[in-house]
């Protein structure tokens, strides 16, 4: 019986990395249907986007299973170096020559016809810091001083983010950042004073940014301005009500002809609810709920604390984007850019999530002996 345990975890879990797999492969899909117009239309080919996305998929496979061969352990001193990276990345942005724009903002950094995303990868930089940093003391949650290194580096990577600007990234890493803290058992009282300072703060930044209270306007009344900063509201909501409950089947969107604008990337959950219905996105997110609720699983089996706080921020990363980008689509928030993480087309998404998604299942292959990570407040 021994033997067979120890077999089994060796596998780890098998769930989980099918369900990772399964939700690229249906991204693959998706990014076909949503993009085949589009790309026929402007490049001739309507199978443009579907290739750049196969091609990560293909690379965030291999960085997937490779990294899963790693302990996790040996990620521990990589803490602060992934933090460095992360913010050097996202100030290389802004460098004329390398940094990358469209549409009005700089988030991208070219070297010919390649290009990467910094904040997508700035996120896991800062999961790794903070899941070392804590696990290097863990008395340090206890107060509000031994917290205080977290929130600069949080707020660092934020900062960068804002300043391409990207306020719907620098939201989801905000958010990370808080629940990371709150996982790793600081005091409510600790918790309380530092969110409610947070809270402050988003009003404040909407209301510094001219185009950001457009958006705002155009949330709470889209139709106020149907061909400017309410447009892609009004068509993503075209979209969701034409779905219904069934769809009007797979490849037959009506809105990613050209009418709903970045129908492969942020606004691909649109689309899947026109072709799927709510049954379709109701499956989708069950789903992606399955992995969340697996990564949690695996982080609450590590035998450490750096175990548990790593897989738990990279979980944490993927469910909160996930539903960060649902409310956008769904008009609950204010319209901002933010990809469906496995799902929308960009590559520097999906070999970062794929790749982190290797680090969580390869705590499930190495925990051997392990009894359950407990947090104590």
């Amino acid at each position: 019986m021994g033997r067979t345990n120890k077999t089994e975890e060796g596998r780890g879990d098998l769930l989980f990395l099918f369900a990772v797999i399964l939700l690229a492969g249906l991204g693959l899909v998706f990014v076909y249907s949503a993009s085949c117009y589009n790309a026929g239309v402007r490049y001739g080919d309507e199978f443009f986007f579907f290739k750049k996305q196969l091609i990560g998929f293909c690379i965030g496979l291999v960085c997937m299973v490779a990294v899963s061969f790693l302990p996790y352990e040996r990620l521990r001193k990589g803490g602060l170096p992934a933090l460095i990276l992360s913010l050097v990345l996202l100030a290389l942005v802004f460098v004329p020559g390398l940094g990358k724009s469209n549409y009005g903002a700089t988030r991208w950094i070219g070297f010919g016809s390649f290009t990467i995303q910094p904040s997508e990868i700035a996120k896991y930089g800062f999961v790794m810091f903070t899941a070392a940093y804590f696990a290097k003391d863990p008395g340090r949650m206890r107060g509000f001083k031994g917290i205080l290194p977290v929130l600069l580096a949080g707020l660092s990577v934020c900062v960068l983010i804002m300043l391409e600007p990207n306020m719907s990234v620098t939201m989801c890493v905000g958010a990370i950042m808080l629940g990371m803290i709150f996982l790793s058992g600081v005091s409510p009282k600790t918790l309380l004073a530092i969110c409610i300072p947070v809270l402050v703060l988003v009003p404040v930044l909407i209301i510094a940014e001219p185009y950001r209270l457009k958006r705002l306007s155009a949330y709470l009344d889209p139709w106020a301005s149907p061909r400017g900063e309410g447009y892609q509201l009004i068509q993503s909501l075209y979209a969701l009500g034409n779905g219904g409950f069934f769809g009007v089947g797979l490849f037959h969107s009506r809105q990613k002809l050209r009418f709903l604008p970045f129908a492969e990337s942020d606004f691909i959950l649109s689309v899947i609810a026109e072709e799927t219905g709510f049954l379709g996105v109701l499956l989708l997110f069950l789903l992606i709920g399955f992995v969340v609720w697996r990564g949690f699983r695996i982080a609450r089996g590590c035998r450490d604390l750096y175990g548990y706080m790593l897989v738990s921020g990279i979980t944490l990363a993927f469910a909160v984007q996930s539903v960060l980008n649902a409310l956008v689509v769904s008009g609950t928030i204010p319209p901002t850019g933010l990809p469906l993480p496995l799902i929308s087309a960009g590559n520097t998404s999906l070999i970062v999530t794929m790749t982190g998604m290797g680090v969580v299942y390869g705590a499930s292959r190495h925990k051997e002996g392990a009894s359950p990570h407990k947090i104590y407040r």
